[in-house]
C-alpha cells in the first residue's frame, strides 16, 4: 500500500459519526476526546486509534439516545490503552481465575488455528475451532488434529486449491493474499466499494418516539433486542446494548451452542432462551416476540430459508431495526462462506502488511470482531435515534472484511517506528473488573470509556443458556 495522510482521531471520529447519518457529526467528534495514541503495540496499523474511535462514538451515540430521552449531556473521554485491552478481551478474561481458551471443551481446536505454508509457497490460514469446521478440515486433509499433521498435510496443497475444498466442505480457510491481490478478487471488489457501516432504510413505518426516561434509568432502557448471534462480533455488541440498559434475549440453537466461556465473557445482561428455528414451535414463538421487538441482531447465513429475512421480519414487524454481521458482506462473491477475524485478515492484504518472517496477525490477535462490536451498537443507538423522527425499518450490516478495510484506509504507520515496542502480553494496560456470575468470578477489561457527568454502568448479570423462555418480560 502506498503512503497516504494518516487522519488525526477526531477526523477519525467525524468520518465514522457522518458514515451513521449522525445529523451533527461535527458537535458529536467535539464531544469524543481520545487520551493517547498509536503507535502502542508492535502494529504497523492504527489498531489504538481506530478502536479508540469506535468506542468514543458507542459512547457518545449512547449517550445522545439518553439526552433524546431527558439525561443531562454527557461528554465522553477514552483511554487509548483500555482500546488496545479491548481488542485483547478474549485473553485478559478469566473465569474463576482461570484463561477462557483454557475452559474450551477442546482447547487444541482453538490451538491448531494457524497459518500453513502450502506447496506452492504460499500461505493459508485454516480455522478448526469448533468440532464441525474441525470434521470439515479433517474431511480433505485426511490428517491428525495437530499442527504438524496438518501442516505436512497442506504441504501437499496449493493454497488456493485448499481454499476451496475446505469451504465447499463447509469449514473456513482462507488463502493470504496481498491487498492488491484482493483489490483485484470479485469479492475484495464488492466490499471495498462499501461503507465500513452500512445503513439503509428498507421500508416504511410510522415514527417511534422515544419515551421519557428518569435520571436513574439508563439510555437505552425499554429497547428490547432480540440476538440471534454468535462466537464475539454480534454477542459482544448486544452485550453492550444490554450494559446500557436495553432488555437483550439471547437465542441459542440447543444443538451448536457457544461455548460456556464464551457466554460467560459475552452474555452480561442478557437473557437465554433455546431456539431452533427450523423447529415449528420454536418458529412461531420467535414471530410472537418479534412483534414487540425494536432490534433483530443476527450473524448467520441462510435465515431466509426459516422465515427470518430482512424483508420476511419487516413485513411482519414494520419499525423493525436489523443489525446483520457477515465476513464478506451478505450479498457479495463470497455472500455464502463463513468467516472469522483472522481470515478477514488473510484475505484482505492485512496479515501481509503485518508480515515479519511469514504473515501475522496484529498483535492483539483479534482485531475485526470487537471493532464491528462498538461499530454495530453504535448505529444502533444512531438508528433508534433517526427511527424517532423519521420512522422506517431499517438494516444495519457490518462485515469484519469491511473493518479490516476500513482500518488499512487509516493508512500505515512506519515499521522502523514500531519495531522495537514490545508486544502486548497478558497484563493490561488498563483497570480490569471482577463481577459475580452464575458460573463463577468473572474478570475482564473495564468499560473503556467515562462520561464527564454520569457513572458508566457495569455489565448485568451473566446467565445460563436456555434459562429463559422464548418471550420477553
Amino acid at each position: 500500500m502506498s503512503p497516504k495522510p494518516k487522519p488525526p482521531t477526531g477526523e477519525i471520529v467525524s468520518q465514522l459519526l457522518h458514515a451513521l447519518g449522525d445529523p451533527d457529526p461535527a458537535r458529536g467528534a467535539e464531544d469524543i476526546t481520545v487520551v493517547g495514541a498509536d503507535p502502542l503495540v508492535p502494529s504497523v496499523h492504527r489498531l489504538a486509534d481506530a478502536m479508540s474511535a469506535a468506542i468514543g462514538v458507542f459512547g457518545r451515540q449512547t449517550a445522545a439516545v439518553g439526552e433524546q430521552r431527558g439525561h443531562g449531556h454527557q461528554k465522553v473521554e477514552v483511554q487509548a490503552g483500555a482500546a488496545i485491552d479491548q481488542l485483547m478481551a478474549t485473553y485478559h478474561t478469566t473465569l474463576s481465575g482461570r484463561p477462557l481458551t483454557a475452559l474450551l471443551d477442546d482447547p487444541t481446536l482453538l490451538g491448531n488455528n494457524d497459518f500453513y505454508r502450502a506447496r506452492d509457497g504460499r500461505w493459508i490460514f485454516i480455522i478448526t475451532t469448533y468440532p464441525h469446521l474441525r470434521d470439515a478440515v479433517c474431511s480433505v486433509l485426511r490428517c491428525g488434529l495437530d499442527k504438524v499433521g496438518i501442516a505436512q498435510a497442506v504441504a501437499g496443497w496449493d493454497a488456493f486449491t485448499l481454499e476451496e475444498a475446505v469451504c465447499a466442505r463447509g469449514g473456513v480457510a482462507c488463502a493470504v493474499r496481498s491487498r492488491d491481490e484482493w483489490l483485484a478478487h470479485p469479492a475484495g471488489r464488492y466490499v471495498a466499494q462499501r461503507p465500513v457501516v452500512e445503513i439503509e432504510r428498507v421500508g416504511d413505518a410510522p415514527a417511534r418516539p422515544l419515551a421519557p426516561i428518569g435520571e436513574a434509568d439508563e439510555a437505552l432502557a425499554g429497547v428490547r433486542v432480540l440476538d440471534l448471534t454468535h462466537v464475539i462480533a454480534g454477542p459482544v455488541a448486544t452485550r453492550l446494548l444490554a450494559q446500557f440498559g436495553a432488555d437483550v434475549l439471547h437465542l441459542t440453537r440447543p444443538d451448536r451452542p457457544d461455548p460456556i466461556p464464551m457466554i460467560a465473557m459475552t452474555g452480561g445482561g442478557k437473557r437465554n432462551a433455546y431456539c431452533d428455528l427450523r423447529d415449528a414451535h420454536d418458529r412461531a414463538a420467535f414471530h410472537d416476540a418479534l412483534q414487540d421487538a425494536d432490534v433483530f441482531a443476527h450473524a448467520y447465513r441462510g435465515l431466509a430459508r426459516h422465515g427470518a429475512s430482512t424483508e420476511e421480519l419487516i413485513r411482519r414487524r414494520p419499525g423493525l431495526i436489523t443489525l446483520e454481521y457477515h465476513a464478506w458482506g451478505a450479498e457479495g462473491p463470497w455472500g455464502e462462506r463463513g468467516g472469522f477475524d483472522q481470515l478477514a485478515c488473510s484475505a484482505t492484504g492485512f496479515a501481509v502488511e503485518e508480515w515479519t518472517d511469514r504473515p501475522s496477525l496484529p498483535p492483539t490477535y483479534l482485531l475485526n470482531d470487537y471493532l464491528a462490536a462498538y461499530l454495530g451498537s453504535a448505529a444502533v443507538a444512531t438508528v433508534l435515534r433517526r427511527r424517532a423522527t423519521e420512522g422506517g425499518s431499517w438494516r444495519i450490516r457490518v462485515t469484519l472484511a469491511g473493518v479490516c478495510h476500513w482500518v488499512q484506509e487509516l493508512g500505515l504507520l512506519a515499521r522502523e517506528d514500531v519495531r522495537d515496542l514490545p508486544r502486548p502480553g497478558r497484563a493490561p494496560l488498563a483497570p480490569l473488573s471482577t463481577t459475580g456470575t452464575d458460573f463463577g468470578p468473572l474478570t475482564e477489561p473495564a468499560t473503556p470509556f467515562a462520561y464527564s457527568g454520569r457513572t458508566v454502568p457495569q455489565p448485568g448479570r451473566r446467565s445460563p443458556l436456555g434459562s429463559a423462555e422464548l418471550q420477553w418480560r
